[in-house]
């Protein structure tokens, strides 16, 4: 066994380590009492457990409807519920080792057993309690494993091994252990503001009262903050000096300059549309490329439009700001149409506008203020005379098919009801010399 690896022959001592510590638990009479103490308080947790959980989880479930703040605390203390057993067991062993620890002036087996109950409890919140994907990730390939190697009693070799294996990075240098604690501390710490961030933002769109482009403002200054406050304040309990991260901050600075200077143009023409509200969500805008469609949702790089059939386009906050937008619906205004229709060329055109103009003000969406209808003479076709009636509406005729098809029902009805012919195309062939005629 001399010419092993090192690896190997560590793991056969704490393999002989453990058989030894097991011998001395078989024929211990302390050891067999820690276990007698151990399933006693394992018996005692199940009893509670079984008598407690029904009382809490009736006393933690909020009404369904109830958004309040207390509902919602209620909620997520809830959903910890299934940690009763294990945590439980784990207070009773613990009182169990003091007794032990102070009748025999050893718990080493009750000890063991405490360690088993809290990786069930980690393995538990892992599980069921977790339901963050990333949360659920970290503690899979991480809580667990070192749950686990804190409940065999190896956390402290692990963590010495761990402290003296250093990745050398240039100039900077860390541990291995310094690593693992990051992880997790950021992990929890970022997890802890996505969750806060989702509770201001549901906070803010309850907020009737304030303009939408002012909720999107507070909602994308809420989230930088809690963000920027989660990076601060892993930074200072990782012990992190922010002096240190001048180099990275150039970096950024470079990339901004160079490569990342479309990304920021949006970012910073996203906030002056959220300050200026000169378009947010909600608005029927038409771009200068002729997209069109009603803004649903507005993020730190564009905006996205969603046309009169479901599409949705991804416009650049850069291209509210540097070309021409018409917004339609602009602080609620109305907004005006037109519908073009003709008339044969033997109808007394004089009539046409009192006729068309009354027939449209009888439409229940047409208003009259800042105008009625009002039908113009555009100009004389090749079928026809062409006539256009223009009016007012309260919202968006989006795509033409929502307001101009029933003015024009009220147009071809007000016509044929006064005897005035709609024209088609007409075409006349005119034959020089003699007409070809047709043989029988």
């Amino acid at each position: 066994m001399e010419n092993q690896p090192e690896i190997v022959m560590q793991m056969l001592d704490y393999w002989n380590q453990g058989l030894a510590i097991a011998k001395s638990w078989a024929l211990s009479p302390a050891a067999w009492s820690q276990f007698g103490l151990l399933v006693c308080a394992f018996l005692i947790a199940l009893w509670l457990s079984k008598r407690l959980r029904p009382l809490l989880t009736k006393w933690l479930t909020p009404d369904a409807e109830s958004q309040s703040i207390l509902a919602k605390a209620r909620r997520f203390v809830l959903q910890f519920v299934p940690l009763l057993l294990p945590l439980l067991a784990f207070a009773l062993t613990g009182l169990g080792e003091n007794i032990t620890r102070s009748l025999f002036g050893s718990g080493a087996v009750i000890a063991f057993g405490k360690r088993v109950f809290l990786f069930l409890a980690v393995r538990i919140l892992v599980k069921e309690v977790v339901k963050d994907g990333f949360m659920q990730l970290l503690g899979r390939y991480l809580l667990i494993p070192l749950a686990a190697i804190y409940a065999l009693g190896l956390l402290g070799p692990v963590m010495v091994k761990l402290d003296e294996t250093i990745i050398p990075l240039g100039n900077l240098s860390f541990s291995l252990l310094f690593l693992v604690r990051f992880v997790v501390v950021g992990g929890v710490i970022f997890w802890l503001g996505r969750w806060s961030n989702t509770q201001s933002t549901t906070f803010i769109k309850n907020q009737s009262e304030m303009r939408p482009a002012m909720r999107e403002l507070a909602l994308k200054a809420s989230e930088i903050a809690i963000f920027g406050v989660a990076f601060l304040l892993l930074m200072n309990i990782m012990g992190i000096s922010l002096t240190s991260l001048a180099v990275l901050g150039g970096a950024i600075g470079v990339g901004l300059g160079f490569g990342l200077q479309k990304i920021a143009s949006n970012f910073i023409s996203g906030v002056i549309l959220l300050l200026e509200g000169q378009a947010t969500v909600g608005d029927y805008v038409e771009l200068d490329g002729g997209e069109a469609g009603t803004i649903v949702k507005m993020t730190a790089r564009a905006a996205i439009l969603e046309t009169f059939d479901g599409r949705w386009i991804v416009v650049p906050n850069e291209d509210f700001i540097t070309t021409r937008v018409v917004n339609y619906s602009d602080s609620g205004s109305a907004n005006r149409y037109e519908a073009p229709f003709s008339v044969s060329y033997d109808t007394d055109i004089n009539q046409v506008p009192e006729i068309i103009e009354n027939a449209v003000s009888k439409l229940d969406f047409v208003l009259d203020d800042p105008d009625g209808p009002d039908c113009e003479l555009r100009g004389f076709g090749d079928s026809g005379i062409d006539f256009a009636v223009e009016f007012w509406v309260n919202g968006i005729d989006d795509g033409k098919n929502k307001f101009t098809p029933k003015v024009l029902f009220a147009v071809w009805n007000a016509l044929k009801e006064n005897g005035i012919e709609i024209p088609y195309p007409h075409r006349v062939v005119e034959f020089k010399g003699q007409v070809p005629r047709l043989e029988e």
